[in-house]
């Protein structure tokens, strides 16, 4: 590995994707929900989503993605607003969820496995991430590829801390919160956390 990187480069990004991975925005705020709502088991699905979609995210950003928009920055734009849209009308969901440690509600469900990998593709922070991480990590285009597999892999295994960390997160929480009425107040404390992680993305560049 240290013919691509050496040892600091490798901290460096490492330090990087867990920064990145393990603080408050979209995913890891509705995967905190739904292990709340869901359990750790039905939370799983969404879990594993995230933590395949967002290296595969990387790599395609890596290889090319990340030039196009370079050339037609409305593509970004366009994607930006879909995906804060998107977030709002999910806020919105969570919000609205009732869950009960007593009870299954059945018009209510966790992500499925190809729901969170897509997701990532209308996240604004995982676009954040991923260009930015690319960017700034990549050091030689003649490796290129190497270098953004390697970007990838780490980001993998940060994320498997992170999704486990903040689904188990919730499904903790759901023992201190022991009635549908508190964890619908905290799906809603949620949403509002939701809009708050994207505020940034909406007024900045």
């Amino acid at each position: 590995m240290n013919e691509f990187y050496t040892s600091t480069m490798i901290i460096s990004i490492t330090s990087f994707a867990l920064a990145s991975t393990m603080t408050p925005g979209p995913n890891n705020i509705m995967l905190l929900s739904s292990g709340l709502t869901f359990g750790y088991k039905r939370t799983l699905p969404h879990a594993l989503g995230v933590n395949f979609g967002f290296p595969v995210m990387v790599i395609c950003v890596g290889l090319g993605i990340g030039k196009l928009f370079e050339v037609f920055p409305f593509i970004y734009t366009t994607l930006k607003m879909v995906g804060i849209s998107y977030l709002l009308w999910m806020a919105w969901h969570i919000a609205n969820t009732k869950g009960s440690p007593n009870t299954e509600n059945k018009d209510d469900k966790p992500f499925t496995f190809i729901q969170a990998a897509l997701f990532q593709w209308i996240n604004p922070k995982a676009w954040v991430m991923a260009i930015t991480s690319t960017a700034a990590f990549i050091t030689d285009h003649q490796i290129a590829s190497i270098q953004v597999i390697i970007i990838s892999s780490i980001y993998f295994l940060c994320g498997i801390l992170s999704t486990n960390s903040w689904s188990l997160g919730g499904v903790i929480l759901k023992r201190f919160i022991q009635n549908e009425r508190l964890v619908q107040i905290f799906n809603i404390t949620m949403a509002i956390l939701i809009v708050g992680s994207i505020l940034p993305f909406v007024f900045g560049q």
